[in-house]
């Protein structure tokens, strides 16, 4: 059964692969905190549904309580480690089957096995609260090798640590008008595709959420990040495909060499 991919906007993507559905950092609002969804309506209900869900880190764009509870009861969910200490809001989560997880952990959903990597990124649950809690990238492995990988800035073992992978679902962009450390942006992550080197990548983590009253402030930040990545992509990786999806949008990219 070939692997298929659908992104609902900003990090959240179901990845289909052996039966079974592998929901990453969802995000359902149309408004959190000081930004506001400025691209495609909120994913619809079919989005919530997912054998397991994925949180890379505690950030609130990418541990948000509110979605998760939409999330069917006995879902699997795992979230970093000490990520429960951090955001009481998941012990009220009963209905889901929570497992905190580190780089080097498997976990066996199904067919699948979720292996769980390290990701360059402030873990903590912001703006308070010490930092606890590790970032985290996933490798989902079925008849694909599919690369979730969160928020991370690139650093030199990347390839290592992930490992050979098939898809690689790679943020490029941000929510505001200025990326800082521990981020890729699409040059930075062009670069990480070219040490990868996966048959196949997907741009997440743009064009979807952005501050209120920054509409005309560096707008090119909201609207460009995916077309750039797929322009640099061919310089620095060309042997990838890269499949620019709009929200709500499927692929099913080819894997294998």
């Amino acid at each position: 059964m070939p692997v298929e991919i659908t992104w609902w906007g900003h990090a959240t993507c179901t990845v289909e692969d052996s039966g079974t559905r592998v929901l990453t950092d969802p995000l359902f609002a149309r408004r959190l905190a000081h930004l506001r969804r400025r691209r495609g309506a909120p994913p619809p209900a079919e989005a919530t549904a997912a054998d397991v869900a994925l949180v890379s880190h505690l950030h609130a764009d990418h541990l948000h309580v509110p979605s998760l509870a939409r999330l069917a009861p006995g879902t699997r969910l795992l979230v970093p480690k000490g990520a429960s200490r951090q955001v009481p809001g998941l012990r009220r989560l009963t209905h889901l089957q929570l497992t905190e997880v580190a780089p080097g952990d498997e976990t066996r959903v199904g067919d699948l096995v979720i292996r769980t990597v390290t990701a360059r990124h402030d873990g903590r649950r912001l703006p308070v609260g010490p930092h606890r809690s590790p970032a985290l990238g996933f490798v989902i492995e079925g008849s694909a090798r599919t690369y979730f990988a969160g928020d991370t800035g690139l650093f030199e073992s990347m390839a290592e640590e992930v490992g050979p992978v098939d898809v690689a679902l790679l943020p490029v962009g941000g929510w505001g008008p200025y990326l800082g450390p521990g981020h890729l942006d699409a040059g930075r992550a062009a670069q990480a595709l070219a040490r990868l080197m996966p048959r196949s990548a997907v741009p997440v983590h743009y064009g979807t959420y952005w501050p209120i009253g920054l509409d005309a402030v560096r707008p090119h930040e909201f609207h460009a990040p995916g077309d750039e990545f797929a322009r640099l992509a061919a310089t620095h990786a060309p042997e990838v495909t890269v499949h620019r999806l709009g929200h709500g949008e499927r692929v099913r990219p080819e894997v294998g060499r």
